[in-house]
């Protein structure tokens, strides 16, 4: 049985929202963060080497990475859907979100998150790459109902949680990203994503504003 392991305000909350929309069968485990230092728990830190969020089980296979889960449960679990096939017109663009989410957009956000905790002041080329990267996701959603194009995809699972808990994190308001917010809109409506994060999320109010 695949296991998602989910600490609580962490990327794991991806893989929720995932296994939710693919409707396929799934055990929650929820962890919280330590009250000290805000960090996981020995017991999360102790599923893989690494000792980050997020991490599945599937029988004797534990994976960590989020892009690699996601791609892992869509193709071995999903039957391949939220991928566009090479021919769709849509691919290029799903590739590219999906890698663009944690290769710079995240990349930006940890860095500021990373000086916030440390008492320093981000560094002005890391706000200039932020900035320019939320411009980009704003553009991009002004032509396309989702990151992946025409349908929702794995690229917009990836992104979600940088848009939207992320923010719970390093708080960024959405004024002058209209596009965003109704991106954003569009998610909250969508009955897997409020059973995720209902079910990852207990407590929390969506971030979607």
């Amino acid at each position: 049985m695949l296991t998602v392991h989910h600490l609580g305000l962490s990327q794991s909350e991806r893989i929720v929202w995932l296994c939710e929309e693919l409707g396929i069968d799934y055990d929650l485990k929820l962890y919280q963060r330590r009250a000290d230092d805000g960090f996981a728990p020995q017991e999360y830190k102790a599923l893989h080497p690494m000792g980050i969020a997020p991490v599945v089980t599937d029988g004797d296979l534990v994976l960590g990475e989020s892009a690699a889960i996601c791609e892992y449960i869509a193709v071995k679990h999903g039957d391949g859907r939220l991928i566009p096939s090479p021919d769709s017109p849509d691919y290029a663009g799903h590739l590219f979100w999906f890698h663009f989410s944690n290769g710079t957009f995240m990349a930006n956000s940890m860095m500021e998150v990373a000086c916030l905790r440390a008492g320093a002041e981000p560094a002005a080329f890391a706000m200039d790459r932020k900035a320019k990267a939320w411009r980009l996701a704003d553009e991009r959603l002004a032509t396309s109902p989702f990151f992946g194009g025409t349908e929702l995809t794995l690229a917009d699972i990836m992104m979600g949680f940088a848009l939207t808990t992320m923010r719970v994190l390093a708080d960024f308001p959405l004024d002058g990203y209209p596009n965003i917010l109704a991106y954003l809109g569009r998610i909250g409506d969508r009955p897997a994503y409020q059973r995720a994060m209902a079910r990852a999320e207990p407590g929390l109010a969506p971030k979607l504003t």
